[in-house]
């Protein structure tokens, strides 16, 4: 009966991301897989959501034009908001040891806006979990970065590697949208697309 419904329209995955294809996969969700690349620079004067929902919305106006009827492509945007900042992806192993060094011991947000666009409709929303990390000792930061080189999350790190069993002591909100997508929350938009076509 789900199947039928989705099968309606023709999801359009935007992203590279291994962790996301991976959701959309355990999901059930049939779709397809379609990159461009993408400036991610947005205007300083964003804060927190305002920041991954205009990044979410500017990777899928890169399709504008391209979406035949039926097509619904899924575009997503992930940040960690730490004490008013924005932390990206570490640009290299020392950005990403003093981004650990300054999420140990804190709380802070992980927030993924997920822009979903059709021919003649563009939905933006977004998830935020509360994340609290327990103290990381600086070897404990080397041995992650070495070993499992987190150099393309945001915050330099994935909730689901080695750091989020050791280091991670509260979580508020949703699990997989720390992973990079809010896979209840999307799945709920994409069934109300599948009615409504």
């Amino acid at each position: 009966m789900l199947k039928e419904k989705l099968n309606k329209i023709n999801i359009i995955l935007a992203s590279g991301s291994p962790r996301r294809q991976q959701f959309f996969k355990e999901m059930d969700l049939h779709y397809t897989i379609r990159l461009k690349e993408i400036e991610e620079n947005y205007p300083e004067h964003l804060q927190a959501e305002e920041i991954t929902n205009f990044l979410a919305e500017l990777k899928a106006s890169a399709f504008e034009n391209e979406l035949n009827e039926n097509d619904v492509l899924v575009t997503s945007d992930t940040i960690v908001w730490l004490n008013g900042k924005a932390l990206g992806k570490p640009k290299d192993y020392d950005d990403a040891f003093k981004m650990l060094q300054q999420l140990s011991n804190q709380t802070h947000e992980v927030i993924t806006s997920v822009c979903l666009k059709s021919i003649d409709k563009t939905d933006v929303f977004h998830c935020v979990t509360k994340v609290t990390f327990a103290d990381l000792s600086d070897e404990a930061i080397k041995y992650y970065l070495d070993n499992y080189q987190p150099f393309d999350k945001a915050g330099s790190y994935g909730i689901q590697d080695w750091i989020g069993l050791i280091g991670i002591s509260k979580i508020e909100g949703s699990y997989t949208n720390v992973v990079g997508l809010p896979t209840e929350m999307l799945f709920q938009k994409l069934m109300n697309y599948a009615e409504t076509n």
